[in-house]
């Protein structure tokens, strides 16, 4: 399951969790709505971790294409190096016949 249909399904259960606590709750209006405002919060706090989670795999991600795509372009300046280097020498040393 991918991480935003987690996201999804937590809300969704948040929001269901509170409709059922609102209808059955033997609390007073003011408790009711300290219950609300608390699963709010925690719902918030959650979204906020994993905001910062999804950041810094993102982060690490873009960090490891970078190291990626530097080796590829030094091994693509080698094997050009290379390349003259051959035709250099196959220029000043030709075959004999």
């Amino acid at each position: 399951m991918d991480d935003d249909s987690k996201l999804s399904f937590f809300c969704l259960g948040l929001g269901l969790g509170v409709a059922v606590g609102v209808l059955f709750a033997p609390k007073s209006g003011a408790e009711t709505r300290e219950l609300i405002r608390s699963k709010a919060n925690d719902g918030t706090d959650y979204a906020k971790r994993r905001a910062a989670d999804l950041r810094d795999t993102a982060n690490e991600t873009v960090e490891t294409a970078k190291e990626a795509l530097r080796r590829q372009k030094e091994s693509l300046a080698q094997a050009v190096e290379a390349g003259k280097q051959a035709y250099r020498e196959s220029v000043n040393n030709p075959l004999p016949d």
